[in-house]
């Protein structure tokens, strides 16, 4: 019979290989649980839509919505995202984000050229309501003056009646032309002049992608012979981007266009040929009733 020979030493190290093998197939970690992915990203959902919320505000809106999570974890959630504290995260507004909640209230305006057919340089001052996306094309020349544009706001004004009121700011650049006394205008309405930051165009967003509209839909596929000329191809498409042109801002509707649309059939869709034909716009016709002819009464004899 053969006999095995361990040395104590052995004997001790299979014993605490045997101890870690028991107590690794039972290790529970250290700490509380992780919190769940949702939670976190609704934390950061939370604290990214609302700048001004502090930890504890989040906590409650938390609590409110059936998640228990101590201010200290949402404070480690926000700093590992990169989010800073509400004070900053406040300070940090983008013109994106504030020209979409002042929406309502936001006026802009920007000035666009356009060549004619005889290398003239023309000028066009318009302004755009940023709720709505109702274009003014208010006036075109050769030679734009700060007089000049301090009278189209004063007409932009008179147009607006009693809207005007409704617009606590408008969005204008830095060009030379927006004198004091343009300013003063809006001013006296109660209107807060906002300049943009030097070259950023990004800035008055909704302006500029309107010249790049206008551009690409109308005047680059038109020759232009002069300022009368092109004020009425203006004065047509601003009436066409206003109520029979689909945004997608809109829900794919036009700024005057009828929440209210009754389907109808195919056949009862007519065509409207705006600026010779260059654009269309579509219209559901009510189909027409027979016509009945007119019964006279019978005589009397």
């Amino acid at each position: 019979m053969r006999r095995l020979r361990v040395t104590p030493g052995t004997l001790l190290t299979w014993h605490r290989r045997l101890v870690r093998w028991k107590w690794r197939q039972t290790t529970v970690a250290p700490g509380r649980p992780p919190l769940p992915e949702e939670t976190v990203a609704l934390i950061q959902r939370l604290a990214r839509e609302n700048p001004t919320w502090g930890y504890v505000r989040i906590q409650g809106e938390l609590r409110r919505l059936g998640h228990r999570v101590a201010a200290a974890t949402i404070r480690r959630v926000l700093r590992r995202s990169g989010l800073p504290p509400a004070p900053q995260r406040a300070s940090q507004q983008t013109w994106r984000s504030f020209l979409r909640t002042q929406a309502h209230t936001l006026l802009a305006r920007d000035v666009m050229h356009v060549e004619t057919v005889f290398l003239k340089r023309l000028y066009v001052f318009f302004a755009m309501e940023i709720a709505t996306r109702r274009v003014h094309v208010l006036g075109v020349t050769a030679r734009p003056t700060g007089a000049w544009v301090t009278q189209l706001a004063r007409n932009l004004l008179m147009d607006l009646g009693g809207r005007a009121g409704c617009f606590r700011f408008l969005i204008r650049d830095r060009d030379s032309k927006f004198t004091a006394a343009f300013d003063a205008v809006f001013a006296g309405n109660g209107t807060a002049v906002i300049p943009t930051p030097p070259q950023s165009p990004r800035s008055n967003a909704f302006a500029e992608r309107w010249i790049r509209t206008a551009r690409t839909e109308c005047t680059d596929r038109i020759l232009i012979t002069g300022e009368r000329h092109l004020r009425t191809v203006l004065d047509q498409y601003a009436e066409h981007y206003n109520a029979g042109r689909a945004h997608r801002s809109l829900g794919l509707r036009a700024p005057d266009n009828d929440p209210n649309v009754i389907p109808l059939p195919a056949v009862a869709v007519r065509r409207r040929r705006v600026l010779g034909g260059l654009l269309n716009e579509y219209r559901a016709m009510s189909p027409r009733l027979p016509h009945r002819p007119q019964e006279t009464p019978s005589s009397v004899a």
